[in-house]
């Protein structure tokens, strides 16, 4: 399972930094995901550091459906996961298949999202300036790209840093926090 090279940070100029993404990669695929985060009744996936989704993606031209397994991370500083995913046909399907097998809903909530992808130094990067409403519409961008075995993982992260140096995040902005928490907390108990 390829690991997914990720950082996340929370953007204080997003206007500035949409600008320097549209002027260096063309305009962004603007789509908007519908997550369902799924658990053990027990909570022992989550609790594991571990997460089952199924993703709905509303794009212009077309919706899909991702079912993704994350284990646990393998690097702290920077929260990157194994990942598995892959597309499923049936959304409804993927949905009764997973509370089949026992697992509940433990989360759903919406990202509204901006997608760049491009190459770099030999890997290929997706950047993401993400909303998500139930956070008072904070901003934040993930900037990614897949790394093959733990010792690839460093070389990955060193151009995802550079992608983010170049827009202007700083180390300061970076943030390893998990939307599911976030939302999970803004929500009345």
């Amino acid at each position: 399972m390829a690991i997914e090279a990720e950082l996340k940070a929370v953007v204080r100029d997003p206007e500035g930094v949409l600008k320097q993404l549209e002027d260096r990669y063309g305009v962004g695929r603007a789509e908007v995901y519908q997550d369902t985060y799924y658990d053990a009744p027990d909570g022992s996936l989550m609790g594991g550091d571990r997460e089952l989704r199924i993703r709905i993606v509303h794009g212009p031209d077309d919706t899909r459906t991702v079912l993704t397994y994350k284990g646990a991370r393998v690097d702290e500083a920077s929260g990157s996961k194994p990942e598995a995913e892959t597309r499923v046909e049936d959304a409804d399907a993927a949905h009764e298949i997973i509370r089949g097998l026992g697992f509940t809903a433990r989360i759903a909530f919406e990202k509204r999202c901006r997608n760049y992808a491009f190459e770099r130094d030999g890997h290929q990067v997706l950047a993401t300036l993400v909303r998500v409403p139930e956070l008072d519409d904070a901003t934040f961008i993930e900037v990614e790209t897949a790394a093959a075995t733990p010792a690839d993982l460093a070389p990955a992260l060193v151009v995802v840093r550079a992608v983010l140096a170049e827009l202007g995040i700083s180390e300061m902005d970076l943030t390893t926090d998990l939307y599911t928490d976030a939302v999970a907390a803004a929500r009345p108990a």
